[in-house]
């Protein structure tokens, strides 16, 4: 469940708000339905991940990888496809973080 709906609003919302909105999406969900610092954690890196390399690839595939391959030579990479995994790892750890710090917050305030 949490993994659906962070990819719903994390995929949603990439078009028209700021990339730090997964963080904040990530959070919330995991402070209202996280079960396991384990599963949040994991569920959130792979719902940011698929949506992050989904929207790469929507911005890059129209112009042919250009500016992706630019980039990649610029940093010395072989090919495009190392810095759309790059940036699928990146945004991935912002979400997986984020969750987990949504479900240790909840943690902290429940009563034992």
């Amino acid at each position: 469940m949490l993994f659906l709906i962070i990819l719903i609003l994390s995929f949603a919302s990439g078009y028209f708000l700021p990339w730090w909105i997964i963080a904040i999406i990530s959070f919330l969900t995991a402070l209202f339905i996280g079960t396991t610092a384990k599963s949040s954690f994991w569920q959130a890196f792979v719902a940011v991940l698929i949506v992050w390399i989904v929207l790469a690839l929507f911005k890059s595939i129209p112009n042919d990888h250009i500016m992706a391959t630019r980039i990649a030579h610029l940093f010395h990479l072989p090919g495009w496809g190392f810095i759309l995994a790059i940036t699928g790892i990146l945004g991935g750890l912002v979400g997986g973080m984020s969750a987990l710090s949504g479900l240790l917050l909840k943690r902290a305030f429940q009563k034992h």
